[in-house]
């Protein structure tokens, strides 16, 4: 990091040793460690902050390309790719216009029904489904069994 080699590691360590002295080199040393390992964490909280913004600046423009790319573009891509002169989209308007206009002048009204008629066998008007109606049928009793059944008692 500084090119600093043993040599001269071991020059500073001897003016430390000299100008600092020895009974005062421990604490000097620890107040040395703890600045440094501020330092480090300072710059480790640095270059996060430097890593996120990176991040946030690539997310904005994936955002970017995302909504640049919306699903109308791609609709108008694949509509140019697959008919580039527009007479397919032309000739599918045209027919669907056809024949939603055969179906609707093709379509009977419903009949009303009336109130003389509203019996359980009315005849269905043309072109619904007749369903069947059927009066509802009452389930049959459970037999009494044991000494109830004889006396005629529910038990």
């Amino acid at each position: 990091m500084f090119d600093i080699g043993w040599s001269e590691m071991a020059v500073i360590a001897v003016v430390a040793l000299v100008v600092i002295g020895p009974k005062e080199l421990p604490g000097a040393l620890k107040t040395f460690a703890y600045w440094a390992k501020q330092a480090r964490k300072m710059a480790r909280e640095f270059q996060s902050g430097v890593d996120e913004i990176v991040r946030e600046a690539e997310l904005e423009d994936a955002r970017k390309a995302v909504t640049s790319v919306s699903s109308r573009s791609v609709n108008q891509m694949l509509e140019k790719s697959i008919d580039p002169t527009g007479d397919m989209k032309k000739a599918l308007n045209e027919s669907e216009l056809k024949s939603s206009l055969s179906a609707t002048s093709q379509v009977a009204k419903p009949a009303t029904p009336s109130i003389a008629s509203s019996s359980t066998t009315s005849t269905p008007a043309a072109g619904t489904p007749s369903i069947p109606v059927t009066p509802p049928v009452a389930e049959p009793q459970p037999a009494i069994e044991g000494p109830a059944a004889a006396e005629g008692k529910p038990a």
